[in-house]
């Protein structure tokens, strides 16, 4: 596999270079030839200079195919491109490699119908390996898309990038290919396969996560609306103090949103704020996600480059596609963007765009990634025995420290992790009788009234069981509070360890003193009595250092729909009363 990269100057220049090339595969063997043409245009004027291009290809090499996108820059041997159009010519060298193009219109109506016609295609075509596509998003959530590209067959590599124009406040992005023209809302399949034809992808971010966790708890598309409940804009105000105003992308691009979906790490860049406390999202992220601030520091993301590397360099490629976010080109600048591309040049041929957003299957997932690097690296045939395996040197610490920024990006997650772990356990001491670890009396109330009162639609039986020790101040008084404290946890371990034997969804807590109340969900009298009648004779079967054995008294009560909550704990307290009144140590049912 032979790959030529051209920037596109005129369309004079532009003929020397491909028939200089034509003359080079009359001597060579090219079983296929693919051209990748990327164009950093700012509107829909320069398309003129695309048909250049494309008139030209078609004149030389009219057997080749090729495909094409709008992006936000062109990357070329490994660099950002100096021009506006890149072309990219990748000659396939082995008879059984095939490249099949298809350009498929696709928006939110269809995506489901469009990913469909490509599975079945790979289903029925085995050669099939890899699948490079190239997409407009234009807004759109790409949540069906990926979850249905995920169903592709396992063993097919799916990769990419999400057409972009130069201007971000645009949104007129677009694709072609030989198959079809250009199009504003389309997507393209590059399938690539055969015996010899091998790839690996692999996605690198860099970017870290700071601060704490927050609920996502409000979103509409590409809008993060609330985070805790609270406007998301807010957040970085807060911590950040970025302003809601026009330079609010270029403040928090250093800041993603990050969080975890299907395993794996993902970021989504802030685009917009807007004045309604919203903002945009370079992609969208569902409600009900845990997510956390992420911070870009060069140290790290350039030791995640040459980390990463390193499985790339092993596989040794012909040939490196990267599909890296517009906003990484925008935090580096265009001065510099090019330190974290230029080491897989080194490797390999290195080629691509800046993406309005970035493809990868990871696992059985398709994830759409943004600041994100996703990297796609293929060969024909096996590993050339006598190639040498290039690694990226490591430079060492003039100063022998560690970045600045990473001590204090290390010291705020360290006290969050603090702060969020003292904070658990004030919530759960809140909630907690200290003597007994059950539930205490303030919350077994709440989640009774909760459960009886809160439970609309509920289809499923609910009891109470309620228990007092018999004669237990005679315990207290007779061999002191240290031994009835110790009654009071053995009951406690009876009690956790039947209701969890009995596999029953339940609530524990201490009533108060030496009363005790078990909320009971899906179970109907009968089913509690005889979970009652077990733990009366477990609990006698104990025997303490110094009381000995204990009995107690058990009432039991089913909820009958529409009463309060206060009505069936009265009705309980009255059955476990009247048992007392017979005797004690018993069970009755009120």
């Amino acid at each position: 596999m032979r790959r030529f990269q051209i920037e596109y100057e005129s369309e004079n220049s532009f003929a020397r270079e491909l028939s200089k090339l034509k003359q080079w595969t009359k001597r060579q063997i090219a079983h296929e030839i693919l051209f990748q043409i990327y164009a950093e245009i700012e509107d829909n004027k320069n398309k003129t200079l695309i048909d250049e291009v494309i008139k030209g290809i078609e004149k030389f090499f009219p057997e080749a195919n090729y495909v094409g996108c709008s992006t936000n820059g062109n990357i070329v041997s490994g660099d950002l491109g100096k021009k506006t159009i890149a072309v990219i010519c990748n000659i396939f060298e082995y008879p059984d490699t095939t490249v099949r193009v298809f350009q498929l219109p696709m928006n939110q109506e269809n995506e489901a119908e469009t990913v469909g016609r490509l599975k079945n295609y790979i289903d029925a075509n085995r050669w099939v390996k890899s699948v490079e596509l190239l997409t407009t998003i234009n807004g759109m959530s790409m949540t069906e898309f990926c979850e249905v590209m995920a169903e592709c067959r396992k063993d097919v590599c799916i990769y990419g990038g999400g057409a972009f124009p130069t201007n971000f406040a645009r949104d007129d992005s677009f694709v072609f290919s030989k198959e079809n023209d250009y199009s504003d809302s389309a997507v393209i399949f590059l399938l690539i396969g055969g015996d010899e034809f091998h790839v690996v992808t692999m996605h690198i971010t860099g970017w870290q996560p700071l601060g704490r966790e927050m609920l996502v708890t409000k979103t509409e598309d590409n809008r993060l609306c609330e985070l805790d409940g609270k406007p998301a804009f807010d957040i970085y105000n807060k911590y950040l103090n970025i302003k809601n105003d026009a330079s609010f992308f270029d403040n928090a691009l250093e800041f993603p949103i990050f969080f975890e979906r299907n395993g794996v790490d993902l970021l989504r860049a802030p685009t917009h704020s807007n004045p309604d406390g919203s903002i945009t999202l370079s992609s969208a992220i569902k409600e009900g996600m845990r997510a956390r601030l992420a911070y870009g520091d060069p140290e790290v993301i350039l030791d995640s480059i040459k980390e990463d590397s390193m499985a790339v360099a092993v596989f040794m490629p012909e040939v490196i596609d990267v599909f890296s976010c517009a906003a990484r080109r925008s935090y580096w600048g265009d001065r510099d963007v090019g330190g974290e591309t230029m080491p897989f040049e080194a490797i390999a041929s290195t080629a691509g765009f800046f993406t309005s957003g970035e493809f990868l299957r990871t696992d059985k997932y398709m994830n759409l990634h943004n600041v994100t690097l996703v990297v796609a690296a293929m060969r024909e045939g096996d590993v050339d025995p006598d190639r040498d395996i290039y690694y990226i040197p490591s430079e060492e610490s003039k100063s022998g420290k560690i970045n600045m920024i990473k001590r204090f990006t290390t010291f705020i997650n360290a006290t969050t992790e603090e702060m969020e772990e003292a904070y658990k356990k004030l919530a759960e001491a809140a909630i907690t009788d200290a003597m007994t670890g059950l539930l205490n009396r303030g919350e077994i109330q709440r989640r009774i009234t909760d459960e009886l009162e809160n439970g609309e639609g509920r289809d499923y039986p609910i009891s109470l069981i309620m228990m007092d020790l018999d004669d237990f101040k005679k315990v207290n008084d007779t061999y002191g509070h240290h031994e009835g404290d110790q009654v009071l946890k053995g009951l406690a371990d009876v009690l956790r360890k039947n209701v969890g034997e009995s596999r029953i969804p339940a609530e524990i807590g201490r009533w108060g003193g030496e009363e005790f109340m078990i909320l009971l969900r899906e179970t109907d009298e009968e089913t509690a009595r005889k979970l009652a009648e077990r733990l009366r004779t477990d609990f006698y079967e104990v025997s303490f250092e110094k009381a000995g054995h204990v009995s107690m008294t058990l009432g039991v009560t089913q909820y009958k729909p529409g009463e309060s909550a206060d009505t069936v704990t009265m009705r309980v307290d009255k059955a476990l009363y009247a048992a007392k009144a017979n005797g004690k140590n018993r069970v009755a049912v009120g």
